[in-house]
């Protein structure tokens, strides 16, 4: 039989601190939990007076202790007492000093009283001032890793073992932790890897499950026993093989925000409930840490979304404005130049030319198709796109575009090009005038670069999501250069270019839903790379 449990002590919590506590009504105390019949060595059923208690403190206890029991005794109000500390004989035989702190039972004339440990008073303050201090440095992680990393050598370099358990579904498994190496090496071997790989079911813990799901700590006086009460014998015997005797456990829940996110584990010699109550509270204060990252991860993200919005609307402002001009362009110079070219077509046909004649109307032909390109390019650039599917092989695109460069009118280097198809490469469906558009764009702008003797490797895959198209050159490349912004109009990469064409590529990809990307290659030159979905 035990001792009474008051009503309305908060379910039976009372019994389960491990704080020694008891409960007075008038003169005799009513309610003592185990810690404090352990203290006392009384039975269970064992309530003393205030009187018989009395003779357990010391003398400069028993000059207030007395009167106040002799006024209880009377239905007195007894003299305001409230002393810092007290020392009273245990059943050891040992005098302990214990700071008593009150309050009101759950009746008028009920006093709850607890006695909690001084002696390790100056140890707590010295722990809490390193952990409050370790917790101004986990505010300024942006890190998960390195908030627990930071986190458990706080507690460890005190001279405490510790773990996380990360709560992941529902299974837990050992995140950053500092326990005896032998330790760990035993649960290697039992467990055939490495410890921190193991999930455990949430369900076959379930003192931490426990933890999680009521959001407080536990404390365990004896943490062999709840070793033995939850492990295998294997694996508490290895426990108690490699752990100081006496070793008690702390488990503090951890959460960020309103969601479990793991249980801080404490296990060591000098736990006292005193520590452990700091312990508890940096556990929370981590939780906080923990927020804090996600909130700033978050704040990123959206950081990062603000100023891709703003480019993309400097971008859809910029190609207005270019819109405007090209359409003043085209108007102003396509008349002149269409003059210009009928005029060189009735020229070539004159027999009086002579050498010197014939050679300058065909350098006048040339330079008025360049302009007539240009002006083509332009509008390319800012004319609306309306792609209309039908099904398109981008490696016939590709052959197409490469037969036009390299035997074509234009006047290119001549590079090696190396074109690797893979077999299993569907149709996309796409507007095969601007897709090959797109293509030729991109394999001029990989020959253009491409030095005397270069390669220009080009490869066609199946991905994913669809069909990808990978150019590589052996130029100068576009190292030191934002990759964003080689596709941006009249951004120049080569002194002879004109900036319009990846501009180009860029919107005719996008305008099929696709991903176009630009990088340095690690052997020099550049990689552009094309993404199209089927």
């Amino acid at each position: 039989m035990s001792a009474p449990v008051p009503p309305g002590s908060l379910d039976g919590l009372l019994p389960a601190l491990p704080v020694p506590l008891f409960v007075i009504r008038g003169d005799r105390l009513v309610f003592t939990n185990a810690a404090m019949r352990t203290l006392l060595g009384l039975g269970e059923d064992e309530l003393p007076s205030l009187m018989e208690l009395a003779a357990r403190f010391g003398p400069e206890e028993r000059a207030w202790v007395e009167p106040m029991a002799e006024a209880l005794a009377r239905g007195e109000q007894p003299p305001p007492v409230q002393p810092a500390w007290v020392r009273v004989r245990g059943a050891d035989g040992r005098q302990h000093l214990l700071s008593p702190i009150t309050a009101p039972g759950r009746v008028p004339e009920e006093q709850l009283v607890l006695l909690l440990d001084a002696e390790g008073g100056d140890a707590v303050r010295k722990l809490s001032t390193v952990l409050v201090s370790t917790a101004a440095e986990l505010l300024r992680c942006r890190d998960e890793a390195q908030v627990l990393e930071l986190a458990v050598d706080a507690v460890h370099r005190q001279g405490f073992y510790v773990s996380v358990m990360l709560l992941e579904g529902d299974f837990l498994r050992h995140g950053p932790m500092r326990q005896e190496p032998e330790s760990l090496a035993a649960a290697a071997r039992l467990y055939g890897q490495d410890v921190h790989q193991v999930r455990f079911p949430r369900s076959g813990m379930p003192h931490l499950a426990e933890v999680l799901t009521s959001r407080r700590s536990v404390f365990h006086p004896d943490a062999f026993s709840m070793a033995r009460r939850l492990h295998s014998p294997e694996v508490a015997d290895n426990i108690q093989r490699v752990y100081p005797p006496g070793s008690r456990a702390l488990d503090a829940p951890i959460f960020v925000g309103d969601e479990p996110f793991g249980v801080l584990a404490v296990q060591s010699t000098t736990l006292t409930p005193a520590n452990a109550g700091a312990l508890e509270l940096f556990a929370q204060l981590i939780g906080g840490a923990l927020e804090n990252v996600r909130h700033h991860r978050a704040a990123e993200a959206r950081l990062a979304e603000v100023h891709r919005l703003q480019n993309e609307l400097i971008a859809s402002e910029r190609l207005t404005v270019l819109g405007e001009a090209a359409g003043v362009v085209a108007h102003e110079v396509r008349n002149p130049l269409g003059a210009i070219l009928n005029t060189v077509a009735v020229l070539k046909r004159e027999p009086r030319l002579g050498p010197a004649g014939a050679s300058a109307v065909e350098m006048l032909e040339e330079e008025a198709i360049r302009l007539e390109d240009i002006v083509r390019d332009l509008l390319d650039t800012v004319r609306p796109l309306e792609p209309r599917p039908r099904p398109v092989s981008l490696g016939e695109l590709v052959h197409r575009a490469l037969a036009q460069l390299l035997h074509g009118r234009e006047e290119l280097p001549k590079p090696r090009v190396a074109f690797d198809e893979a077999p299993d490469v569907p149709d996309l469906s796409g507007d095969e005038t601007l897709l090959q558009l797109a293509v030729t764009h991109l394999m001029r702008n990989a020959i253009q670069a491409s030095p005397s003797g270069g390669t220009v490797r080009v490869a066609v895959r199946r991905v994913t999501d669809g069909v990808s198209l990978v150019v590589e050159d052996e130029g100068p490349g576009i190292a030191g250069l934002d990759p964003k912004r080689v596709f941006e109009p009249f951004f120049l990469t080569r002194a002879n270019g004109r900036g319009l064409g990846l501009a180009i590529v860029r919107r005719v990809v996008l305008a099929h839903g696709g991903k176009v990307r630009a990088g340095a290659r690690p052997e020099g030159g550049a990689r552009f790379e094309l993404e199209l979905p089927l």
